[in-house]
């Protein structure tokens, strides 16, 4: 089955957070989280070593509204429900829908890391994941060296099943680095 013809629900809920796919409007509040976060995300992510102008994100976004409902890619954004501020970023990429196989990808907006809500929100992708997409494995991958993005599914029960020695470059392209695979499977699933 062409996976464009899979429905399921492009918001959920976890207790204090609301996830949704992202929407063309969007790129303002992204873009004030991207640089309220910039010093903790440029170690890390590619996308944080170009500056991006406030159109850029807009245009990044609304890619990213094409590519959830083309299934391509599911970005999600997460916001506090009391607030209706953006907390992270997250959701499944790297997909494999013939296997049911996703990895996730997040990052915090600073003003708000530190309080669980990461966690909570990769907990919530995980379960709609399973629940909503019938998937057979969950997957974390992160540098060794990114501390706190490893303590993410270390904390939920994530299998740490290994670390690819010399597996990618540094986002700068200045060192070798270790990656960490981080894998939850299906229950229900046999194999």
């Amino acid at each position: 089955m062409n996976p464009i013809l899979l429905d399921f629900p492009h918001e959920f809920e976890t207790e204090r957070l609301h996830i949704r796919m992202p929407r063309p409007g969007d790129g303002k509040i992204v873009y004030h989280a991207i640089q309220a976060s910039i010093k903790e995300l440029r170690p890390w992510l590619p996308f944080a070593q170009k500056d991006q102008t406030e159109e850029e994100t807009e245009i990044n976004i609304r890619e990213s509204h094409i590519r959830f409902l083309k299934r391509e890619d599911l970005r999600l954004l997460v916001f506090h429900k009391e607030t209706g501020d953006l907390v992270c970023s997250t959701g499944l990429h790297r997909m494999d829908w013939n296997v049911r196989k996703f990895e996730i990808g997040y990052w915090a907006n600073t003003l708000w890391s530190g309080k669980g809500y990461v966690t909570e929100a990769v907990d919530g992708v995980t379960k709609f994941a399973f629940n909503e997409l019938a998937a057979r494995r969950v997957e974390v991958r992160c540098d060794a060296k990114n501390v706190r993005s490893k303590a993410v599914p270390e904390r939920l029960g994530f299998e740490l099943e290994g670390i690819f020695k010399n597996e990618d470059l540094s986002v700068d392209g200045e060192e070798v680095r270790d990656t960490c695979v981080y894998a939850k499977i299906n229950g229900k699933q046999e194999g």
